[in-house]
C-alpha cells in the first residue's frame, strides 16, 4: 500500500510520512522513505534538513542507511565537500570495526532482493563514491590515489574507467591505456556490460591520438611521486587515521600499499 500510494501520490505519502515522524510511528522507515521520495520531486535541501533534525529519533541501526541517503542527496544538488566529509567518517567506522555493528556482512536489499555485502565490498563501494567527488572538484590525483586503493580491494570496470579518466587528466596515458585494456580484454568484474564497454572504447578513442607522451614524463614503472602528491596521500591517509587503534585487515592492506607508493 505505502509503495502503491508513493507511486501515486508523491506528495501525499510525505504528508503521511511527517505525521507517523512527529507521531514517533517506525521513524526509522518513515524518516528514510519520505528523503528518498522528497528527491524524487526534486526537494533535495529539504531532504537533507529533515535528516539531520530528525535522525536523532531513530535508532542506532537506521543510521548507516540514512547516512546512505544523506550521501546520494549531497551528491545530486552538488555538495561535494559534505558528501566527501560523510565518506571519510563511514571510513572511520570501517577503520574502527564499528561498522555493519561489529560483523563481517550486512544484508542489503536491491531491487526487491536480498543479498550479503563484505567489509570489503563496502569499503570498495565507498572509496569508489569518495573517488568520483573528488573527481567532481578536479582534484585527480587524490581521485587516483583513492580508486586504485578500491581496485586493490575489489576491483570492478566501472572504478577502472574512473581511474583511467583520472590517468588522463593527469597526462598519464600510457597508464590509463593499460588500465582500459584490462576492461576491454574481459579481465574486471562488470567488463561485459555493455555500457562499460563503450565507455572504455569512448575512453581509448579519445586516449588513442595522445596517448604516447614526451619521451621524458614516460614512468613505466610505478608513480610520478612530485611532493604536492606525496603531501595529498598523506593528508587523505591522516584524514582516515582512527581514533583508537582496532584495525581490520583490510585496512593492512591499504597501509601496505601506501608504503609501496612511498618507497
Amino acid at each position: 500500500m505505502k509503495a502503491q500510494l508513493v507511486e501515486k501520490d508523491p506528495e501525499t505519502a510525505i504528508v503521511l510520512f511527517w505525521k507517523a515522524i512527529n507521531a514517533g510511528d517506525r521513524v526509522d522507515s518513515a524518516l528514510k522513505d519520505m528523503a528518498v521520495v522528497m528527491k524524487q520531486l526534486n526537494r533535495t535541501e529539504e531532504a537533507i534538513e529533515a535528516i539531520k533534525s530528525f535522525r536523532g529519533l531513530c535508532s542506532k541501526q537506521a543510521q548507516e542507511p540514512l547516512d546512505n541517503v544523506l550521501i546520494d542527496l549531497y551528491k545530486k544538488c552538488g555538495r561535494m565537500d559534505q558528501q566527501i566529509d560523510l565518506l571519510k567518517q563511514k571510513l572511520r567506522l570501517i577503520y574502527q570495526g564499528e561498522a555493519f555493528n561489529g560483523k563481517p556482512t550486512k544484508t542489503a536489499r536491491s531491487h526487491g532482493k536480498k543479498f550479503q555485502v563484505s567489509i570489503k565490498q563496502e569499503t570498495s563501494r565507498i572509496l569508489g563514491n569518495l573517488g568520483w567527488a573528488y573527481m567532481q572538484k578536479s582534484k585527480f590525483m587524490a581521485a587516483e590515489v583513492v580508486y586504485k586503493k578500491a581496485q586493490m580491494i575489489d576491483p570492478d570496470a566501472n572504478k577502472a574507467c574512473n581511474l583511467a579518466r583520472c590517468l588522463i587528466k593527469q597526462a598519464r596515458n600510457v597508464e590509463a591505456h593499460l588500465v582500459l585494456n584490462e576492461v576491454l580484454q574481459g579481465k574486471l568484474l562488470g567488463s561485459e556490460d555493455c555500457q562499460t564497454q563503450n565507455r572504455a572504447q569512448e575512453l581509448m578513442l579519445e586516449l588513442e591520438p595522445k596517448w604516447l607522451p614526451p619521451p621524458e614524463t614516460v614512468k613505466i614503472t610505478g608513480f610520478d611521486l612530485e611532493d604536492d602528491f606525496i603531501d595529498e596521500l598523506e593528508k587523505l591517509l591522516n584524514e582516515w587515521s582512527p581514533l583508537r587503534t582496532k584495525r581490520l585487515p583490510i585496512f593492512e592492506e591499504i597501509s601496505s600499499y601506501r608504503n609501496q607508493l612511498l618507497s
